[in-house]
């Protein structure tokens, strides 16, 4: 039977759930994926997209009703647009849709916690309940613990991105967050940049990570959802086969549809018992947490990174929305 099936197909009869990682809403339904993950690029690529503009100008109108200063109506329209595009990609997959918080916001959790409520809000007047939502949040230690209030104060889940680390991994199953999203290839990335070395799946420092977090949470039986992104060739996708989710580009999905090449489940919770290390805390040890961090050079950049490249994208989201504001007042 398996030898008939699609790749991504054998990677759900692995016990894989596969989401999709596009703000192209149109696209999605092709592949049937469970749920689908959005992040600053993608919205600031449909911003510009005309095939996009009227839910612009719906995002626009809605902020200058609804905000008081120039400053409020550009934040609440970025919001709106963002969760414009949720809810048509909430009407193609079952599941739930990824929709990010600021990134510029990483470091304050105050500020975090209040633009995922609004957010969630958003979603709520459209008729979407905040269980088919994710809050994308930076794992940050101001952004785990903005999770943990938003889990276990406002029932919001959360989805702790840009993590690199079991240090990250351990403080996020503490604060009892939904889902966390390891980013596989970049950690290769980063020790391919390092030593010029070409890893194979026995060594990959992307695999091996993504594989210690697994253990770890099942070892314990966190129900934390660990979701792997950002694969940089199959083998490290197929290596990691049997893990709870992964989210893939609209291309990938395409190749993996088409593609027969055999999947062999690699991760089980049996093996996980004896490969999982010993239980470690963070969550109420902000000092240890920020000093394992450090000592980790490799997360450290990589969070460092990734947050720039999604404010960034923030920013220009930003620019757009306030030419569109003030330019018509």
């Amino acid at each position: 039977m398996l030898d008939k099936m699609s790749t991504l197909d054998q990677l759900r009869y692995a016990g894989t759930t596969i989401v999709c990682d596009t703000g192209n809403f149109e696209s999605i339904g092709k592949y049937n994926p469970q749920s689908c993950t959005t992040n600053p690029a993608l919205i600031l690529a449909a911003a510009q997209d005309d095939k996009y503009k009227e839910y612009v100008k719906k995002s626009v109108l809605y902020g200058k009703e609804t905000g008081a200063t120039d400053e409020e109506k550009i934040e609440i329209a970025i919001d709106t647009f963002f969760v414009e595009i949720g809810c048509k990609i909430l009407e193609v997959v079952p599941g739930r849709v990824s929709t990010e918080v600021d990134a510029r916001l990483s470091f304050n959790k105050k500020e975090t916690i209040r633009r995922a409520i609004r957010i969630i809000g958003l979603y709520e007047q459209r008729g979407y309940s905040k269980d088919r939502v994710l809050i994308k949040i930076a794992s940050t230690w101001e952004g785990i613990q903005a999770a943990k209030e938003l889990e276990d104060i406002h029932n919001i889940h959360c989805n702790l991105t840009l993590l690199f680390s079991l240090t990250q991994a351990v403080a996020c199953a503490e604060a009892n967050v939904t889902l966390i999203s390891p980013f596989v290839g970049r950690i290769m990335d980063f020790f391919k940049a390092k030593s010029g070395k070409t890893f194979t799946k026995d060594d990959d420092p992307g695999i091996l990570a993504v594989k210690e977090i697994f253990y770890y949470y099942k070892k314990h039986n966190y129900k934390t959802i660990v979701m792997g992104t950002c694969f940089r060739n199959n083998e490290e996708l197929l290596s990691l086969a049997g893990i709870d989710s992964v989210t893939l580009p609209l291309d990938k999905l395409e190749e993996l549809s088409t593609s027969h090449e055999n999947v062999q489940k690699v991760l089980t919770i049996e093996s996980s018992k004896e490969r999982g290390k010993d239980m470690r805390s963070y969550i109420s040890n902000e000092a240890q947490f920020r000093f394992d961090m450090n000592e980790n050079a490799m997360a450290t950049d990589k969070l460092s990174e990734g947050i720039r490249k999604f404010s960034g994208d923030n920013a220009s989201l930003e620019n757009i929305f306030r030419n569109l504001i003030i330019d018509s007042n």
